[in-house]
């Protein structure tokens, strides 16, 4: 058989570079990498002699469409180290911005990254064209999201009001009643959001994942909870080295996580959402199930919907917070310096982000660990594309190459976030 290639320079759509191969041998998909070559960013070496304050900083730095994940699972992990409780309203507050980055995100990437694969666009700006009003829907609902941040943030980028131990300052209550407002638009908004994905065409493939994710004894999960997977896992952050491992491998820049002793797990919005199903607010549960969404969905392009309903989840629980919200007397706690070894995980959009720090005795950094969701989906991302892209191989190039594009897509990668997509390589030959 003759040897075919198929290039792509850049994958569209995704955040950051990265390369794609996938050989194809008698018909059948013989190996798939996702080769990411973007350099590595050293952000944990960065940290490394710095004081603990910083770190809020530094690491929103990582990401600028989730810097507070990288905040949110930093802060926590340092204030493990130092014995230090911040105490509900704070908790609240943080899971109230932690809501505004996944309205702003998931909208970010369910309109203007993903949904031009369902509708058969090169783009946003292309499908702007023929649906204005839509583009125009998802531009406002990321607003939305947007507003909730710079609030408590102190600005959209890179946050920098929050600080170890709670913030530098907390807002007044009158202060979010405008956010109240614009988030019972967006509600609505999300809602239409869930009936108009869940009219896309979705190709039928599922797979037996092992879903990751935090699971909490009360709430759907943000800031807080164990780690759980769909095989029985049920640890506290502190033993998370103690089952998952992240490896080296030549094509990539970027570590692959597995479980210890098992394989490729999957983390972000289908591992939350199989796994907490049951925490979702009654009008995201309803939501889901109008859309044709059960309390499971193992099938990748569906994340989509799955994405818009954690949107519409996300508008409903800040407007409880809103509601619910106490002032605090004071906007932060005593954080004195001691040496320890600290843990935090929290769920970024796009899934389990897992920091690790060891602090010396003056409080500062002396080891640094940071495990992003992209690495720990990246043996997944290959092998789905093992697993579904052979139902395609009669395809015509171009749109054989769009399935990989896709499929890729579905887990919304973070491939900068990755490197502390794609260029397509497609041969066929013996």
């Amino acid at each position: 058989m003759a040897v075919k290639t198929i290039k792509v320079d850049y994958l569209a759509r995704v955040e950051g570079e990265g390369a794609l191969k996938v050989i194809i041998r008698d018909g059948a998909v013989a190996s798939a990498e996702l080769r990411i070559f973007e350099p590595p960013r050293f952000f944990e070496a960065f940290l490394r002699g710095r004081a603990f304050v910083e770190t809020p900083d530094i690491v929103a730095r990582i990401c600028g469409i989730c810097p507070v994940a990288y905040q949110m699972s930093a802060v926590q992990a340092i204030e493990n180290a130092l014995g230090v409780d911040v105490g509900a309203p704070l908790r609240d507050l943080r899971r109230l911005m932690y809501c505004g980055e996944w309205i702003e995100s998931h909208t970010l990437h369910v309109y203007m990254l993903h949904a031009p694969d369902f509708l058969g666009y090169e783009g946003a700006v292309e499908m702007a064209r023929d649906h204005g009003d839509v583009v125009r829907r998802g531009l406002a609902l990321k607003k939305a999201g947007n507003a909730i941040i710079s609030l408590l943030g102190g600005r959209e980028i890179h946050p920098i009001n929050v600080r170890v131990g709670g913030f530098y300052r907390t807002p007044r209550r009158r202060e979010l009643q405008p956010l109240a407002e614009e988030l019972k638009w967006a509600r609505d908004a999300a809602l239409e959001t869930v009936r108009w994905a869940a009219r896309f065409d979705f190709p039928e493939r599922e797979r037996d994942y092992e879903f990751v994710a935090l699971r909490h004894e009360r709430d759907y999960p943000f800031y807080e909870g164990r780690i759980a997977s769909t095989r029985g896992l049920d640890i506290a952050p502190d033993q998370f080295d103690a089952h998952f491992e992240e490896t080296q491998v030549e094509r990539s820049t970027a570590l692959h996580a597995r479980r210890k002793g098992g394989g490729a797990y999957l983390v972000g919005p289908l591992a939350r959402y199989n796994l907490n199903f049951d925490r979702l607010s009654p009008l995201a549960k309803d939501a889901a199930r109008e859309a044709g969404l059960g309390p499971v969905c193992a099938n990748p392009y569906r994340s989509i919907l799955v994405r818009a309903v954690e949107v519409l989840y996300a508008c409903d629980e800040a407007l409880r917070l809103i509601d619910a919200y106490e002032e605090s007397e004071w906007p932060t706690v005593g954080t004195p310096p001691r040496a320890g070894v600290g843990f935090g995980a929290t769920e970024a959009p796009r899934g389990l982000l897992y920091h690790r720090y060891q602090l010396a005795a003056d409080g500062t950094i002396a080891e640094a660990r940071i495990v992003p969701p992209t690495s720990q989906n990246q043996p997944s991302i290959e092998e789905d594309l093992r697993r579904f892209i052979g139902g395609w191989l009669d395809l015509p190039e171009e749109d054989l190459r769009h399935r990989c594009e896709q499929t890729v897509r579905n887990h919304d990668p973070c491939i900068s976030c990755a490197t502390h997509f794609l260029r397509l390589e497609l041969e066929h030959g013996q």
